[in-house]
C-alpha cells in the first residue's frame, strides 16, 4: 500500500529550515520528498495538519537485556524470561518513537531476528552479542568475595564477557561476528556498576585493542568502547576506536585529537541522572555511589571540549531497568542543555545513523531512505522536552508500517 504524508512540515534530518511539503512511501521506502506529490490519488493519506515530520531516533546505547540494574542478578536470570524482558524493553523503546537502537552490550542474533521476524514488535537492532572485558575490568561483574569451588577462572554473564590477551580477544571478536553481530564493544576504563574496578583504570593492553580493531575492520565493521577517562578516550583515537560511549572526562587537547581522528563521542547523560537521584535507593553499592560522584561536572566539560572542537557528538541513553527506559526520550533534553535544538535533532538522526553506518538510509527524510518517520505533537526546535512523554509523538512509521497513529 502507497501511504502519503500530507500537510506536513518537513524535518530532514539535516537542515534547520523545514520544508512545507509531502512525503510519499512505498513499501519500506521513501519514494518522493516535495513540495507538491502529483498523483497517486489512491494512496493512503495522512494528514499532518501543520505538525512537524522528522526521521525516526536513533539510540545508540541501548541496552535490552536490561531489567534491573542488578547485574548479577541479570546472570542468573532464566534466558526465556530475560528475552521476555527484553521484548517489553524494545516495544517500549519503539512505542516513544526509536525506531532504531544500537545495543552497547548483550544483546544478539535472537532478539534481531524475532524483531524482523514479526514475532515482537521494535526497532531495528544493532548488536555486538557479548561486551568484552579483561579480568576485573567493567564488563566483569564477579564481586571481589565470589570464588570458584571449581577453581574455574573466566566471566561469561547475561550482557559481557572476560577476554585476556590479543588471541583471545580475536577469537572472542571473530565468534561475535559469526554469531551476527553488528559491532563489537569493549571496556576500556573502569565504571559505575562493576564491582572490583576503579574508575580511573586503564583497561585491556594496546594489543588487545588492536586485535579487535583490526577484526572488526575484516569485516568492514567497527569498535565501540566503554570510556570514562581521559587516557582511555585518547587510546581509543591513536588505536582505531570508532565511537567512544560516556566520554566522561575528556580534555581539551584529546578533544582535538578525538577530532582528527574522525572519532565520535557518545555522551550518555540520562544514566548519569538515574544514578545520581537513585542509586542507593535501587541497590548500588557504597563503592559504584562514590564513583558517580562529580561525574556530572566533568561530563559537561567534557562535552563543552568536544565541541569546541568539532567532535561529532552521537546520542544514546544507557538506561537499564524497566523503571527508567522509560526517561529515554529525555536524553535530548539533557543535551539541549548543552547544544542548540537543531544539532540534538542532527545528533539522534543523521550523527547516529552514521554511526550504525546506515547514512542515507537511515534518519533522513529523503528518497530512497528507509521509512521510518514521526509525526510530533509540539515543536522540538522550541522544546526538546516534549520527547519526555510519548503522547507526543501523534505517528510512528517503521519501515512503511504505521507502528501508532493518534492523529
Amino acid at each position: 500500500m502507497i501511504k502519503k504524508f500530507i500537510n506536513a512540515r518537513i524535518f530532514d534530518g539535516y537542515s534547520a529550515d523545514l520544508m512545507e511539503g509531502q512525503v510519499l512511501v512505498e513499501g519500506d521506502l521513501i519514494r518522493e520528498v516535495s513540495s507538491r506529490i502529483t498523483g497517486f490519488d489512491d494512496a493512503e493519506a495522512i494528514d499532518c495538519a501543520g505538525r512537524i515530520l522528522m526521521p525516526g531516533l536513533i539510540d545508540a546505547h541501548f541496552h535490552a537485556y536490561t531489567p534491573t540494574f542488578n547485574l548479577p542478578m541479570n546472570d542468573h536470570m532464566p534466558k526465556a524470561l530475560m528475552a521476555a524482558h527484553a521484548f517489553k524493553i524494545l516495544r517500549g523503546a519503539l512505542r516513544r518513537g526509536f525506531t532504531t537502537v544500537r545495543d552497547a552490550a548483550g544483546g544478539d542474533i535472537g532478539l534481531r531476528m524475532a524483531i524482523d521476524q514479526g514475532l515482537v514488535e521494535g526497532p531495528r537492532f544493532f548488536f555486538p552479542g557479548k561486551a568484552l572485558s579483561q579480568t576485573g575490568g567493567h564488563g566483569d561483574s564477579r564481586p571481589g568475595d565470589q570464588h570458584s569451588i571449581c577453581g574455574c577462572s573466566g566471566y561469561m554473564g547475561a550482557i559481557s564477557m572476560v577476554a585476556d590477551g590479543a588471541d583471545t580477544i580475536r577469537l572472542a571478536v571473530r565468534e561475535e561476528f559469526r554469531k551476527g553481530a553488528t559491532h563489537i564493544k569493549l571496556m576500556l576504563s573502569g565504571g559505575v556498576v562493576s564491582p572490583s574496578d576503579p574508575m580511573w583504570m586503564p583497561q585491556f593492553t594496546d594489543d588487545e585493542v588492536r586485535a579487535a580493531v583490526h577484526e572488526a575492520g575484516t569485516r568492514r565493521s567497527y569498535v565501540m568502547a566503554h570510556v570514562h577517562t581521559d587516557d582511555a578516550a585518547r587510546r581509543c583515537a591513536e588505536l582505531g576506536v570508532r565511537t567512544v560511549e560516556h566520554g566522561t572526562e575528556i580534555h581539551a587537547d584529546t578533544a582535538r585529537l578525538l577530532a582528527k581522528a574522525g572519532t565520535f563521542v557518545v555522551p550518555t547523560l540520562s544514566v548519569g541522572n538515574v544514578l545520581r537521584e537513585h542509586g542507593a535507593r535501587i541497590g548500588i553499592p557504597p563503592m559504584g555511589l562514590e564513583k558517580i560522584k562529580g561525574v556530572a561536572a566533568a561530563t559537561a566539560q567534557s562535552i563543552q571540549n568536544c565541541l569546541n572542537a568539532g567532535v561529532r557528538l552521537g546520542l544514546g541513553a544507557d538506561l537499564l531497568g524497566h523503571e527508567f527506559h522509560p526517561y529515554q526520550g529525555g536524553e535530548l533534553a539533557l543535551r539541549g542543555e548543552f547544544q542548540k535544538p537543531i544539532d540534538v535533532l542532527r545528533s539522534a538522526t543523521t550523527i547516529n545513523a552514521e554511526i550504525v553506518q546506515m547514512e542515507g538510509k537511515l534518519g533522513c527524510i529523503a528518497p530512497d531512505a528507509l521509512a521510518d518517520i514521526l509525526v510530533l505533537d509540539g515543536d522540538p526546535f522550541q522544546d526538546l522536552a516534549l520527547f519526555r512523554d510519548a503522547a507526543n509523538v501523534a505517528v510512528i512509521m517503521r519501515g512503511g508500517q504505521i507502528v501508532h497513529n493518534h492523529i
